[in-house]
C-alpha cells in the first residue's frame, strides 16, 4: 500500500468515527408516531352521526383511538361487536377507553358495579388501557377520599391485569391543588400500586395546575405511559390545537422514555375557535410536522 492510499484509509476511518460519535452526541431529530385521539373531543358529533364521525376521524389520519360512554354493555349506544367491526372496518385501533369511577352514582361498568363485565368487553374491543377519566366533586370532599379511589384503582387495576389490560388513573387540575394540608395527586401515587395503576397524564391540566409535566416524569418514572396532548393559548389559558399555544412540546417529548410513554391522545375539551373536527384535523398536521 502506497502513502497516498494509507492516508486516505486512514482519513475514512477518522471521518467515520467522527460521524458515529456525532450522531450518538446529536442524534437526528425524531418524529411523533402513532397520533391517538381522545373522541371526547367530538362528543356532539359523535351523538348526532357515530359511523360518519368515525369514518372522518380516520379519513382525517388519526388510527388509534381512545373511546368514552360506555354504559350497560354498549359503547355510543352499540354492542361491543357492532363497534368492534364498525372500528376494524374503519382502520382505528382502540387502544384505551375512559370510565368514571362510579362512586355516588353507582353507575354500570364501572370500578364499583360491574367492573369485570366492562373488562371483558375492553378486552374484546382490544383494548390495552381503561382509565378512571373525572373525579365527581362530591368524591373528592376531602383528602381521605383519595385513599378510596385509590383502593378503588387497585381492587380495578387486579381486575383489568387478568385480561392483559393496564388500569390507569387520568387527571385534570385539582389532583395537584392541596387539600386538607396535601396533595390529592400524591396520595393517588402513594397507595396504588405500582405494577397495578398507572397514570394519563394530561399535559394541559398539569400546566394549568402551574406544575411542570418533565418533573412529574422524572419523579414517576415509566409510570405515566399515556398522556393527552392539547396546548394553551398565550394569554387566556384556554384550550387550543396542537401547535398553537405556549406549551414547549420538544422538550415534553424528549422526556417519552423517562415517562414510559406508549401511546398519547389529541384531546380539546372545548374549542373557542374553529371546529371540533377542524381543530383535531390541525392539531395532526401540526404534530406530524413536529420533531423533537
Amino acid at each position: 500500500m502506497d502513502r497516498r492510499n494509507f492516508l486516505n484509509l486512514g482519513a475514512g476511518a477518522l471521518l467515520s468515527s467522527l460521524i458515529i460519535k456525532s450522531n450518538t452526541a446529536f442524534p437526528h431529530p425524531k418524529k411523533v408516531k402513532d397520533i391517538g385521539i381522545q373522541l371526547y373531543t367530538l362528543r356532539d358529533l359523535l351523538a348526532k352521526d357515530l359511523e360518519g364521525t368515525l369514518k372522518k376521524v380516520s379519513d382525517i389520519g388519526y388510527k388509534n383511538i381512545e373511546l368514552f360512554g360506555y354504559d350497560q354493555g354498549k359503547y355510543f349506544g352499540k354492542s361491543v361487536t357492532e363497534m368492534r367491526k364498525m372500528t376494524d372496518d374503519l382502520g382505528l385501533n382502540v387502544v384505551s377507553a375512559h370510565y368514571l369511577s362510579g362512586q355516588g352514582s353507582n353507575a354500570w361498568g364501572t370500578p364499583v358495579n360491574q367492573w369485570e363485565k366492562a373488562v371483558e368487553d375492553a378486552a374484546k374491543m382490544g383494548q390495552k388501557y381503561m382509565a378512571v377519566a373525572f373525579l365527581m366533586p362530591n368524591e373528592r370532599k376531602v383528602i381521605t377520599d383519595y385513599n378510596k379511589v385509590a383502593d378503588i384503582l387497585n381492587k380495578a387495576g387486579e381486575i383489568s391485569s387478568k385480561y392483559g389490560i393496564t388500569m390507569a388513573y387520568h387527571n385534570h387540575d385539582f389532583e395537584f391543588i392541596p387539600l386538607d394540608g396535601q396533595i390529592p395527586m400524591d396520595v393517588l401515587l402513594k397507595n396504588t400500586a405500582a405494577d397495578l395503576v398507572k397514570f394519563e397524564l394530561d399535559i394541559y391540566w398539569i400546566k394549568k395546575a402551574g406544575l411542570d409535566p418533565i418533573q412529574f416524569f422524572k419523579q414517576n418514572k415509566g409510570r405515566v405511559p399515556l398522556w393527552h396532548i392539547k396546548d394553551m393559548e398565550k394569554d387566556s389559558g384556554d384550550f387550543a390545537p396542537v401547535g398553537d399555544g405556549v406549551i414547549n412540546w420538544t422538550t415534553i417529548f424528549q422526556e417519552e422514555k423517562t415517562a414510559g410513554l406508549t401511546h398519547f391522545f389529541v384531546e380539546q375539551d372545548n374549542h373557542k375557535y374553529g371546529t371540533p373536527l377542524g381543530n383535531v384535523e390541525k392539531s395532526l398536521k401540526w404534530l406530524r410536522s413536529f420533531d423533537y
